[in-house]
């Protein structure tokens, strides 16, 4: 196939009011070019509405007719979203008919892994066919439900991609890329097709919980908070015991799986400080059980930026960090590239999900498609 043009959103779990929109040109199978990209704010509305959304998914738990607030925060993230491609496309110059696709992961509300025998279960809001209508784009949408319906975990979702970076990039077999959103996840590459991916704990989520918990911000600013306080030593060692860290992939979490709770009692400093280093040391519990263990490391995602997080992943995990950048990729548009990557797989009917890196019984295709009008 000749590589196309492709549009991937995201917005992650950690809520930072932002969307990522980026452009890459592939075949679904490596990488051509990388195109244009860029975080794009939300409007202020939006993010308390996704909060609570966010809030009432927790508390639905799969059970009952969904809140009613779901569909107002879908219908209000889908048109921010696609209002934000639009506005994207034409400061760039480029007219929506070059474009093959978009990958609209939308916002993931709540993802329970298949647990004892009961398959799992995943939400994530965002209209297709609406975004579809906005830009005049073929529109990619709802990634995980086939997965998940299968037996899979639904996620990660990543590791083909990410395996299609490392081989661009020229890593050896044996590399590994850690994602530090709301959740950490890695996928570790052995060559060829080997992949092995997991979600290995917390990243951000429990230590920006606790900073707005406290009115301290949005979340902790260059990791200035965690490295004012102390970690509390023997909570942490408690924490690490955590069954899911040690437990065999494939294994994934929801954003409120570990919360800002574990640090209850300790100061806003202490709380952060510890916080942090837990989220790293359960990084270096998920490397323990990789095929290899790797020395060095690329890291993509918002948590990247916080220097105690990329202290800690070297001093807890052990683990040489690298920041995305320092490998020639685009450490704040991984994910939005990664869906966009997706996109197009899923025209081809190529598989996303597999059994190394989901659970899926085999590997699966996934995504719906919503075709555009392509008058525009």
């Amino acid at each position: 196939m000749t590589p196309v043009w492709a549009i991937g959103l995201m917005t992650g779990t950690v809520l930072d009011g932002n969307i990522d929109i980026a452009m890459i040109r592939t075949d679904g199978e490596e990488i051509a070019e990388f195109g244009p990209w860029r975080l794009a704010p939300y409007p202020p509305d939006l993010a308390p509405v996704l909060r609570e959304a966010m809030s009432a998914a927790a508390t639905w738990n799969f059970e009952g007719p969904e809140p009613a607030i779901f569909a107002q925060a879908e219908a209000m993230l889908t048109r921010a979203q696609g209002e934000a491609v639009n506005t994207f496309l034409k400061d760039e110059g480029i007219p929506p008919r070059d474009i093959a696709a978009i990958g609209f992961h939308g916002q993931t509300v709540l993802h329970r892994a298949p647990s004892g025998g009961q398959k799992g279960a995943t939400r994530q809001l965002g209209d297709g066919e609406l975004m579809a209508e906005i830009t005049g784009i073929d529109t990619v949408y709802d990634f995980r439900s086939a997965d998940v319906a299968a037996g899979g975990q639904g996620a990660p979702l990543a590791p083909i991609y990410h395996a299609a970076l490392l081989r661009k990039a020229g890593a050896e077999p044996g590399s590994a890329v850690l994602n530090l959103g709301g959740v950490a996840n890695v996928t570790w590459w052995g060559g060829g097709e080997k992949l092995a991916a997991f979600d290995t704990g917390p990243a951000n989520a429990p230590i920006n919980d606790w900073v707005v918990r406290h009115l301290a911000g949005l979340y902790d600013e260059d990791g200035r908070l965690a490295a004012s306080g102390r970690v509390d030593e023997a909570l942490l060692a408690r924490l690490l015991q955590h069954p899911y860290l040690t437990a065999p992939y494939p294994k994934s979490l929801d954003r409120n799986g570990f919360t800002a709770e574990m640090a209850e009692g300790l100061t806003l400093e202490d709380g952060a400080a510890t916080l942090t280093a837990f989220s790293a040391a359960a990084v270096g519990k998920g490397l323990d059980i990789l095929p290899t263990r790797p020395e060095r490391m690329i890291v993509s995602g918002g948590g990247r930026k916080n220097p105690a997080f990329m202290a800690a992943l070297k001093d807890r995990a052990k683990v040489e960090p690298v920041m995305a950048e320092n490998a020639g990729l685009r450490g704040d548009a991984v994910e939005a590239e990664c869906f966009a990557f997706l996109a197009v797989r899923a025209l081809r009917g190529l598989p996303i999900g597999f059994p190394e890196t989901t659970g899926a019984p085999q590997p699966m295709t996934g995504g719906r498609t919503a075709r555009a009008n392509r008058e525009q």
